[in-house]
């Protein structure tokens, strides 16, 4: 069964979300959606989900699923919003929960926020098989960046990735966010590279060098023999060895104090206070 796949490439936050669907047929599956932050102004905007929502509507979709690889720090997740107007379950990996307990201790948060993932609609466990239409999609755990990371195999040959992989020419995602693990992120990288060599891998994020456009799909093969970080020629050790010291010189990406304190909710805003103001912490000297 063939997937059609749509990207839009958010320029902001270099971000890739996706809608999927089969020719044909009507149910689709929004991925990694984002809700636009203007962090000097304090604002949010739905820019580029609005362009997700005319997309469904011209192809006469209807929204199956809305997917999230994991909890972002680099953008707010748009799914709380797409529901709202398009419908759909949010999804997410059952390791949220873990996510969930580590930052609600760094955000300080309401007492009343749960850590059982209930902010979603359905937590993935490892290798759980669901549907998007007729379209079979394996929930892949795919740990390292986060503990929660998850990749979505749509019909064996399509793989969305999430922040495990980058182009070949960019290489591999940071480690060092709370129970990130690089021997881990090697060994879920492998077993993405153990698929057949022309299956066709979705990066979430791309950071272009310079003279390269944006892009977002490669191969197995491709990454097998030319990533930067983990082609077949790297071990363990010396990935391991790499990505520790290359997170060491890293600084804390510009969007994450907004962004996890939403997409730990799935997308949704912290609640108003009394007043009805909607507000967002800052945490000093917690990262």
């Amino acid at each position: 069964m063939h997937a059609e796949i749509q990207g839009f490439y958010d320029p902001a936050t270099s971000t890739v979300s996706y809608v999927v669907y089969e020719a044909c047929a009507s149910e689709c599956a929004i991925i990694d959606p984002v809700l636009d932050y203007n962090a000097a102004a304090g604002r949010i905007s739905t820019d580029s989900a609005d362009s997700i929502i005319r997309f469904v509507d011209a192809h006469g979709l209807k929204v199956q699923w809305l997917l999230e690889t994991h909890a972002h720090a680099d953008h707010l997740s748009a799914s709380a919003y797409l529901k709202q107007k398009l419908g759909g379950q949010i999804g997410i990996g059952s390791a949220i929960t873990h996510v969930q307990g580590v930052f609600r201790d760094i955000y300080n948060l309401e007492p009343e926020f749960k850590l059982d993932g209930s902010q979603f609609d359905h937590l993935f466990e490892p290798d759980e098989v669901f549907h998007v239409g007729r379209l079979q999609v394996r929930a892949l755990h795919v740990p390292g960046h986060t503990p929660a990371d998850m990749a979505y195999q749509i019909e064996s040959h399509n793989i969305f990735v999430g922040d495990t992989l980058f182009m070949p020419d960019v290489g591999t995602a940071r480690c060092d966010f709370p129970g990130g693990d690089a021997q881990q992120l090697y060994q879920s990288i492998k077993r993405l590279l153990a698929l057949p060599s022309d299956t066709r891998l979705f990066m979430c994020h791309d950071y272009p060098p310079a003279g390269r456009e944006a892009s977002w799909s490669t191969t197995v093969g491709e990454q097998r023999a030319r990533n930067i970080h983990v082609n077949d020629s790297i071990p363990l050790a010396d990935f391991v060895d790499m990505r520790t010291a290359r997170d060491a010189t890293l600084g804390v990406p510009a969007l994450l104090i907004p962004a996890i304190q939403v997409n730990i909710r799935a997308g949704n805003l912290p609640p108003a206070d009394e007043s009805g103001l909607t507000s967002l912490k800052i945490p000093l000297n917690r990262f």
